[in-house]
């Protein structure tokens, strides 16, 4: 049994792995030069070393934590059951929950929902994202995104800001209708609206009757370069500067009143793909972690603890130099096992990485089938992989099973 099932796989795929891709003829060592030339192999080998320095120790650490916590919170069987649900969904289920929660529309994925929102509290979106002057018109606009005046203002003068491009959600609820600002001496002021008359007609340039207003656009008097006065519009769309000394003022609409809101980022894309499947594999895997040291905790001798509180440790001394080392045997085991399984990583990456990005999150295990049966057809070069995998493989279990054996004497 021991020879059909480890023994003749192992003998064959070396055997193969000498071999061109139909297997009828011979060709040495040829498989694993081409196999260490190939630009995809030395993607998916340096992707694994990521993997395997970034999944084991986070999944093992936040294992720790979450093992320390159960054991001082109620409802800890409770607390541990959800933590290790994620490892009764398959990876096929589990790359499809992911790849929603990675979905790139905020509206649909939670990761982007998340960084939106956090985002929009720390910097608020533009009032009005898209919006640009009418051209032609007594305002351009800039390379920055910003808008500018064409000519200068004197104390006195007012201004018209019309606006088109406006989405109907950025419209203010309630249609408040624009109302001209009138000059009057000392002030520079204005208003801004949407140039735009539901149904066609009305003149350009000028307000015309049911078109709206714009509230809460920032606009800036400048003089010189230099930003000496800055107004926030109103519900009328109407802005005022006061007090200004006699100067001309050019008017300026600063960028961030029309930029495009923060739409989070492409967690699936090139850059960020390889580290957005590694968090799927941490939710799945942290659970595993968890519990298995937790068990190890459960048999840390409750007088070393006590001993070491009534010391004068404190929580953190006592998790460090105390419960850290007794525990060091199951996290050796915990990150080794992982070790084992993230060299071995397949499904979640298949499933989760789009096809345009594939190449930038490729794995051995991966690169092996791609090779085999997933187009490559060259079962020789997909065997030379396997060999490779398995070479990487077997220290980490030749340390799990002789630390099994020491532990049983």
């Amino acid at each position: 049994m021991l020879a059909a099932l480890v023994v003749y796989p192992i003998g064959y795929t070396t055997w193969r792995s000498l071999r061109d891709a139909s297997g009828r003829s011979y060709l040495g060592l040829h498989n694993y030069v081409t196999m260490f030339r190939s630009d995809s192999t030395r993607t998916a080998i340096g992707n694994n070393v990521i993997w395997l320095l970034v999944a084991p120790t986070v999944v093992t650490a936040l294992g720790t934590v979450f093992a320390v916590v159960t054991e001082r919170v109620r409802w800890a069987t409770a607390f541990k059951l959800v933590l290790f649900m994620p490892m009764a969904i398959s990876f096929l289920a589990a790359g499809i929950i992911f790849s929603l929660v990675y979905a790139d529309n905020p509206d649909r994925g939670l990761a982007n929902a998340t960084v939106v929102a956090v985002h929009d509290v720390v910097s608020p979106a533009a009032a009005y994202p898209g919006a640009r002057p009418r051209d032609p018109g007594p305002f351009t606009q800039q390379a920055d995104g910003s808008l500018r005046s064409s000519r200068g203002y004197q104390p006195g003068e007012s201004a018209l800001v019309g606006l088109v491009g406006v989405r109907p959600t950025s419209l203010p609820a309630g249609r408040v209708p624009a109302v001209p600002t009138a000059a009057t001496p000392g002030t520079v002021g204005g208003t801004v609206w949407f140039d735009f008359v539901p149904g066609g007609g009305g003149v350009p340039g000028a307000i015309d009757p049911g078109e709206r207003a714009l509230p809460g656009v920032v606009v800036q008097a400048v003089r010189d370069g230099t930003v000496v006065a800055t107004a926030r519009t109103g519900d009328r769309g109407e802005f005022r500067f006061g007090g200004l000394p006699p100067a001309t003022y050019t008017l300026r609409l600063p960028a961030s009143n029309f930029t495009e809101p923060f739409a989070g980022f492409v967690w699936l894309g090139p850059t960020l793909v390889t580290w957005s499947i590694i968090g799927g594999y941490v939710w799945m895997w942290t659970g595993f972690a968890m519990v298995l040291i937790a068990a190890g905790l459960a048999a840390i001798p409750r007088e070393a603890l006590e001993a070491a509180r009534v010391d004068g440790g404190t929580e953190w001394q006592v998790f460090r130099r105390v419960t850290v080392p007794l525990l060091s045997p199951v996290l050796v085991v915990v990150l080794v096992t992982l070790m084992i399984n993230v060299l071995k990583v397949f499904d979640l990456v298949f499933i989760l990485a789009p096809q345009s990005s594939q190449d930038d999150a490729n794995v051995l295990a991966l690169e092996m089938w791609r090779v085999s049966f997933g187009g490559g057809q060259d079962q020789g070069l997909g065997s030379a992989l396997g060999v490779f995998l398995f070479l990487l493989v077997l220290p980490a279990m030749i340390f799990n099973v002789r630390r099994f054996h020491r532990g049983q004497r």
